[in-house]
């Protein structure tokens, strides 16, 4: 694999040496992006702040022994990530429960229009909808901001395979959300 920049190399050979300022900038810098991710894999705001919090105290432990040139440092978060992310739901999958949670309202404030919160929860609701394989996709290129080739070589398949996955993904959830636009179309 061809070696390229990383533009957290200082941040983590910072964190390794055990420096506090590095790591406040490693928390700062990567924790909301983690939460963002666990939180539209999962669904759920208190998982997600477990998985995030546990990826950062998986990279703070494995920053001395990080080898530059394999990966961007990021690219690995969010492998963990997803990966702690597909553990919790598999074990969702394996643990039938007779009553659904209680579980705080995860919209936006009342404040802030009840029309977008019809449209929050349906694109929530339509996300969670979606296989597991084209949620990470969408998840990853349009939440989590990466590119074409960063979200693919991160679930270790084509840019191609990747394409389709949005593609699919993103036909699924216009379809799903038709309904909550005037006219159903642009979605």
């Amino acid at each position: 694999m061809a070696s390229f920049a990383d533009p957290d190399e200082d941040l983590v050979r910072r964190v390794g040496q055990g420096d506090p300022a590095a790591i406040q900038t490693m928390v700062a810098r990567k924790l909301p992006r983690m939460l963002a991710l666990a939180q539209r894999m999962l669904g759920d705001a208190v998982e997600a702040e477990d998985v995030a919090q546990d990826v950062l105290l998986r990279a703070w432990r494995q920053a001395p022994r990080w080898v530059t040139g394999k990966a961007r440092f990021d690219t690995w978060l969010h492998r963990v990530a997803l990966n702690l992310c597909y553990d919790r739901l598999r074990r969702r999958r394996e643990i039938p429960t007779a009553l659904p949670p209680d579980r705080r309202d995860e919209g936006p404030a009342p404040d802030r229009g009840l029309l977008a919160a019809d449209v929050g929860a349906a694109v929530n609701g339509a996300l969670a909808r979606l296989p597991d394989r084209q949620r990470e996709a969408i998840v990853l290129c349009h939440y989590q901001e990466l590119t074409n080739i960063e979200a693919a070589a991160l679930m270790e398949i084509s840019i191609e395979a990747l394409e389709s996955l949005l593609s699919r993904g993103r036909r699924a959830l216009r379809l799903a959300l038709a309904g909550h636009r005037p006219g159903g179309e642009g979605v």
